[in-house]
Order: structure tokens, then sequence, then C-alpha cells
């Protein structure tokens, strides 16, 4: 694990709430897995791998229908962002549906067009009711131009589903969470400060009140890293799947890990997300953020599909 200093950008209601802060190393890659706080335990995990639940839909053409799913969509509709509670910054003017090119995602897909001078990119935010564990899957795939990508699928944690209470978890850059309050995580490309070609490798990175503290003595969000790990391809759809499992409240048995096309990649035990049981994960933003620090190149095009949020694994979706 390692912690980042980054810029964040949340939306709430529409408006916009920046927090900057300077992007720089800090902290040292230590060299033993067993040296790190919460080590990658993918290799010996049972978690389960390849197939999931979605293996019997067809392009996930009824999977909304099944007992685990929590929410889903496919992109298929006429109205963009129909399925989603909230939209983001640019009111959808960065965003579209396209065809995917892939008869295992249907007919369309949504597009995020980031242009730097313009827009930061866009997405959108959905609220839904927790459970104990959370799985998020969703199809990706980045244009041959696009650069690096700032912010990506964010889970957070809020104290509730309604009034302010669902807006909790947004925004706090820099602080950290209470616990009571706030938690969140995110799988994301991660250039490694231009280290790695963009858009870079998959990590988590969260915020939570047990998280490692900055050498500026703030909190700018800590990385879970899995190494040796390829750079992510572009013009390629990618099979991204993340899970959180919430901790006892006050005890360190949280969990989260990620999969990409079905393989497990990456699975971190020992997390003491919260410290109150009404704080739970019922909130997802999907979204391509970019920024003008890492970003240069004046367009960047990200597209999704076939997206589902569940109560268990859920895999690729099925083919003919």
């Amino acid at each position: 694990m390692k912690l980042r200093a980054e810029s964040h950008l949340v939306w709430r209601m529409g408006h916009r709430v920046t927090c900057l802060s300077a992007l720089c190393v800090i902290g040292a890659t230590l060299s033993l897995a067993a040296a790190e706080p919460f080590p990658n335990l993918a290799t010996n995990s049972a978690l389960p791998q390849g197939k999931g639940l979605a293996a019997q839909f067809q392009a996930d053409k009824g999977i909304a229908e099944h007992t685990g799913i929590i929410f889903a969509d496919d992109f298929e509709g006429s109205e963009l962002g129909a399925r989603w509670d909230e939209k983001g910054r640019t009111k959808g003017r960065a965003l579209s549906l396209v065809s995917p090119d892939d008869s295992r995602l249907g007919k369309q897909c949504l597009r995020v067009e980031a242009r730097l001078g313009e827009n930061t990119g866009d997405g959108f935010t959905k609220w839904f009711e927790p459970s104990a564990q959370v799985f998020v899957r969703f199809y990706v795939r980045f244009d041959e131009g696009c650069d690096y990508v700032h912010h990506f699928v964010t889970l957070r944690a809020n104290k509730g589903l309604r009034g302010g209470d669902r807006w909790s978890g947004f925004g706090g850059a820099g602080l950290r969470p209470a616990g009571d309050e706030r938690f969140s995580t995110a799988l994301e490309p991660w250039g490694n400060w231009a280290r790695w070609p963009a858009p870079g490798k998959w990590n988590f990175y969260s915020y939570w009140h047990e998280m490692e503290v900055s050498r500026d003595g703030k909190y700018w969000g800590n990385s879970f890293q899995v190494e040796p790990q390829d750079v992510i391809p572009k013009g390629r759809w990618i099979c991204a799947e993340f899970m959180l499992k919430h901790s006892t409240p006050g005890e360190p048995d949280g969990e989260q890990a990620f999969w990409i096309d079905g393989r497990l990649l990456g699975h971190w035990r020992g997390i003491n997300w919260r410290k109150s049981a009404t704080l739970q994960a019922n909130a997802l933003t999907l979204e391509s953020y970019v920024t003008d620090r890492w970003t240069k190149n004046p367009t960047n095009v990200v597209f999704f599909d076939n997206l589902v949020i569940a109560r268990e694994y859920i895999g690729p979706a099925g083919r003919e």
C-alpha cells in the first residue's frame, strides 16, 4: 500500500466543489510484502474467479432480474442516464451513447469525452440500498488517444439515503474521515506520476478513518497496488470488477478485492472501514475525470458499458 497526494473534484446537486493539493510522491515502497500494513492475498485467496452470475445472461440481458443484483445499466435505453440519480458537472454534454462494437455488450455503450480547456469529463452517481458485501462490475475501453485519467469509479459510504446524510461521503479531500460519516474506495488507473504509460495500472484509491497520513500532515488517500501488473491496454474492452466487505464497526475485519477479465488481481483484508453500523457503502460514481496536471492530450475518450452492482460475484458477461 502507498500514499498519494492528488487534486480532487466532486459534485453536489450540480455545484462544483474543488479541493487542490500539490501532486507529490509520498511514502516509500516497502521491499517486502510482509512489511505492508495490508499485503495482497490474491495468490492464495478463496474468492471466486472466472465465470460468475453474469455468465447465464447474454450481454447482461435480463441480469437485473437476478436476486443478487442491486442495480444494473446496460445503456441500451434511449434516455442517457435515465437509471441514475445524478449527472455530473457538464449536465451530460460530455456524455453520449454509441455502439460498443462488441457482441457481449449489446447495441449501445456510454462514451465520455473529456476536453482540456472545456470540461474535465463527466459521469453519473447512483444511490442504492447497502449490502454486507458490495460487488461492482463494469466494462471499460480506453480510446487509443486517451491520456492519464485522474478519477474513475468510486464506491462511497454515506450516513444514509435521505437528505443531507446521503452526501456525507462526498468531498473531504485532505481530511481523515471520522469513521461515522464517510469512507470510500475507487478502482482506477494510476500512472505512478507518469512512470507508467497512460492510462497506467489498476489500483484501489481509498479513504477511511485509519488511513495513513501524508508528509504534509494531511490525508490524500491511500493506494492498494498490485505488482507485477501489465499497463492497462487501450483500444479493447476490459471487464473490471471490485468488491468491498463491510467491517464490523470498530473491528479490522473489512476487505476489498478486484478482478480484471475475471482474474483476481488484488485482495486485502484487515481493514477497519467504519466506527458506526449506520455508515454503509450506498453510492456509486461512474466517471472519467481528467486534469491538465498529468493529462496532456486535448481530447480523452473512455467508454463504459454493462455496469452492475450486486451482492455476490458477477464475473464477465455471458456470450451466445
